[in-house]
């Protein structure tokens, strides 16, 4: 069994060796799993540091992965907060705004016409004079 080797220049700068920490990770180890009334094996399984490195994050990859499609493929996502709606239903919001707006655009021009309308029948309303002269171009008189 290789335990951390060091290796050092400075006595005080101690440097891992490359060669066996990437030795460290390729040694073999052996897990049986006994049965505990009759100690006979169960499973044998023959394992390194470094497969049991890439199966456990191959599953946390994996889990990962299928948390997400979860959420994203499911109506899940709609429980989450802060996440919008769908496409379709913010595309009505924004038209059905539009035309919120419009109609209270028409109120406003409405009631404004009725109000000059009332003023001009009840004789209330003084509309200026418009007492601007127009200035008309010359008429050039051909001879041809």
């Amino acid at each position: 069994m290789h335990f951390l080797s060091l290796k050092s220049k400075n006595p005080f700068m101690a440097k891992l060796e490359a060669g066996s920490t990437l030795q460290r990770l390729r040694n073999r180890y052996r897990l049986v799993v006994m049965n505990d009334d009759t100690y006979e094996e169960v499973v044998t399984f023959k394992l390194s540091r470094l497969s049991v490195y890439v199966m456990l994050s191959t599953i946390f990859v994996v889990l990962v992965g299928l948390t997400v499609a979860l959420i994203v493929f499911t109506p899940l996502k709609y429980y989450i907060p802060g996440t919008s709606t769908d496409y379709k239903s913010v595309m009505e919001l924004k038209r059905l705004q539009y035309r919120v707006d419009s109609v209270e655009r028409q109120d406003a021009y409405k009631t404004q016409y009725i109000l000059g309308i009332k003023k001009a029948l009840g004789g209330t309303g003084t509309a200026p004079l418009d007492t601007t002269t127009i200035v008309l171009p010359k008429i050039e008189i051909s001879n041809d």
